[in-house]
């Protein structure tokens, strides 16, 4: 099997043109025709992915992030960027990303994994793009049963599991509609608010902008990583239902670059 067959499988679920302009998605280091020997999933690739990916006899890393968002302009191995595609491309590992194509997909799409995860129904798009009812970005749903928001908050800790949360003051309300994105999602504040959620679950709010929240709902702030994890599970899932006996692995590396005490 070569790499752009499982390329064509990802790509049918998250059509490259759905990627954001900012966006580098796609393969990045690798030649499409060569044999797939084994697939390790990630959310970034970096070098220890790629020593694992070795090590596991796997030469195609499928990451959720871009490990080259801009161009390069030297490679010298001064940054982990071009440490990573250095060692990529002197060992024979290919690097693809599929990132805010797989992001802005309703089905099999990083938002519904987390509304999975939270147990969510009757789950929509939260910004439909123009003439589109499965395009756009984050996902709304809701609880089967109302929950208190306490309780609700240490659901999504555990369910998502995360280690720290920021959030802005509990309502003293029942917790039944809820707003997530994963990722940095306090662009799409607005919406959830206008769609009445209760919470909002996503990652990378400043300072100042959980203050827009104006007591009309809860933000939950569960950190970049933490809302995304679940995205290697995601890919693993979409080839293994393709190629059940082939060799598929999810990273042990823990690549989250921030650190709690």
């Amino acid at each position: 099997m070569q790499i752009q067959e499982i390329i064509g499988i990802l790509e049918n679920s998250a059509p490259p043109w759905l990627q954001e302009s900012y966006d580098n998605a796609g393969l990045i280091v690798g030649d499409p025709q060569r044999e797939v020997s084994g697939i390790l999933f990630c959310l970034d690739s970096t070098e220890a992915v790629v020593e694992e990916a070795l090590a596991l006899g796997c030469n195609l890393v499928i990451a959720h992030h871009p490990i080259v968002f801009r161009g390069l302009k030297r490679f010298n191995g001064s940054t982990y960027v071009e440490r990573t595609v250095m060692q990529a491309i002197r060992q024979g590992v290919a690097l693809y990303a599929i990132h805010t194509n797989l992001d802005n997909v309703y089905r099999q799409g990083v938002n519904a994994k987390i509304a999975e995860k939270l147990g969510l129904t009757n789950t929509r798009i939260l910004l439909p793009r123009p003439g589109e009812v499965e395009i756009g970005a984050g996902l709304i749903g809701f609880l089967p049963e109302p929950v208190a928001e306490t309780d609700f908050l240490l659901q999504v800790k555990t369910a998502l599991r995360v280690s720290c949360m920021r959030h802005t003051a509990l309502r003293n309300r029942p917790v039944r509609s809820v707003a997530v994105c994963g990722g940095s999602g306090s662009l799409l504040l607005p919406e959830a608010l206008r769609a009445g959620a209760d919470v909002f679950v996503t990652a990378d709010f400043k300072y100042h902008e959980f203050f827009d929240a104006e007591g009309r709902l809860v933000i939950a702030d569960i950190g970049h990583y933490e809302s995304e994890q679940f995205t290697i599970e995601l890919l693993y899932q979409i080839i293994r239902e393709k190629f059940p006996t082939f060799a598929l692995h999810c990273t042990k590396v823990n690549t989250n670059p921030v650190f709690y005490l």
